[in-house]
């Protein structure tokens, strides 16, 4: 396969199977599919992935199943019917890669598991993603991404010092998608070296409780859990959203030396950058709301516009709080060229192009693909005949 520049695509001649569900999966494998692999996404005859159901927003399409799912040709096929298991593995015996995130047990009553297939299959990676993983006191436990993002602190140390908050996008399935990708990757690279597939396990607890590394050391050897302070950040002062005249500005500095220049071009006050309260940051930390008032009382005489307009000037990080209206119509996206057109059941949307940025090739930008609407082809393409799909479908198998 190749990319709109003619070069060919990373993953060209890669092929992946997905047995896959919500968004931890489909996550992974659609940048799979980005990187120009052939991913083949198995689904429920008449049912599909039920994130094709989460909303209508997208012509009438769910926006989760058209943001994870875009490159991939979708096979409905009912695994526990009786022809099934004949048909998955002449579909492992043609892949590269297989990854599920079936619930706890399925992928092992499948004949899916690595020791079932890996003495017939030894270069195959196999990617298992799942809650809390195949062992221990949580094993059969269902995760969703609430949950998860409860369970590993992430909820602790977002919102308010009033109220814990869910991030507002599926940060646990994220988190756990992409570390499934990046392991494929790595498998795939140590394949071509040495020959040798792969069993990978990824959880969402541990890609989760990974993000949490500084929390998780200032709890244990620090003075205890960060606080959750809304927009502002328990280690670092000045960050956060400061109020303004006729509103308010987000801004952010990293060390004293920013401080002392945001002092003395900003605020209009030098002193305060030696001022003992704030002259570090953990001085200005251990500070926080005297740090604050003093911003906002010479923020106060500003408006928006203006307080800006210093920053930029004095070289000090802010940026807008943007809604996701506001970020569809983002000048920096817009001015890159970051949108394309791709086609889906319900009509053709804008997408944005992956964030990996190749120089010499642009990446690929499939087509949203139908409930099994590549379901007659691929079964051609493992031997199936004419008759033999026409009895599959008339079962229900496929």
């Amino acid at each position: 396969m190749t990319g709109s520049a003619g070069q060919e695509l990373p993953l060209a001649g890669v092929r992946v199977l997905a047995l896959e569900h919500a968004v931890a999966a489909p996550i992974a494998t659609r940048h799979l599919a980005d990187m120009g692999a052939e991913v083949i996404k198995v689904e429920r005859p008449a049912i599909g992935d039920f994130a094709r159901r989460y909303d209508q927003s997208v012509h009438g399409l769910s926006s989760f199943f058209v943001w994870l799912n875009r490159g991939k040709r979708s096979l409905t096929l009912d695994v526990k019917k009786p022809g099934a298991a004949g048909l998955l593995a002449r579909l492992v015996a043609r892949s590269d890669v297989v990854v599920q995130n079936l619930a706890p047990g399925a992928s092992d009553r499948l004949g899916l598991s690595y020791a079932a297939l890996s003495p017939a299959h030894p270069r195959l990676v196999l990617c298992d993603i799942s809650g809390y993983g195949r062992d221990g006191p949580y094993a059969s436990r269902k995760a969703y991404d609430l949950l998860i993002q409860a369970e590993a602190g992430l909820m602790s140390v977002t919102g308010t010092p009033e109220a814990p908050a869910r991030a507002g996008i599926s940060a646990a399935d994220i988190a756990t998608g992409m570390y499934a990708y990046s392991g494929i990757l790595a498998a795939l690279v140590r394949r071509g070296n040495t020959g040798r597939g792969a069993h990978l396990q990824v959880t969402m607890l541990n890609a989760v409780a990974e993000w949490m590394g500084h929390a998780l050391y200032q709890a244990a050897y620090g003075s205890g859990p960060p606080a959750r302070l809304a927009s502002g950040h328990p280690n670092i002062q000045p960050y956060g959203t400061y109020r303004t005249g006729d509103g308010a500005v987000i801004l952010g500095i990293q060390n004293d030396g920013e401080w002392a220049t945001f002092c003395r071009d900003v605020l209009g006050r030098p002193e305060l950058a030696t001022d003992p309260r704030f002259a570090t940051n953990v001085a200005r930390v251990a500070n926080g709301m005297e740090l604050t008032a003093a911003i906002e009382a010479v923020f106060a005489g500003l408006d928006s516009a203006a307080v800006i307009g210093r920053l930029d000037a004095a070289g000090i990080a802010n940026g807008r709080l943007n809604d996701a209206g506001q970020v569809w119509a983002h000048p920096q996206l817009a001015a890159r060229d970051r949108w394309r057109e791709v086609g889906t059941p319900g009509g053709t949307v804008r997408a944005l192009l992956p964030p990996t940025e190749f120089a010499d090739v642009e990446l690929a930008m499939g087509d949203v693909p139908a409930l099994g609407a590549h379901t007659t082809a691929i079964l051609s393409e493992i031997g199936c005949t004419e008759a033999e799909i026409a009895n599959l479908r008339s079962t229900g198998t496929v």
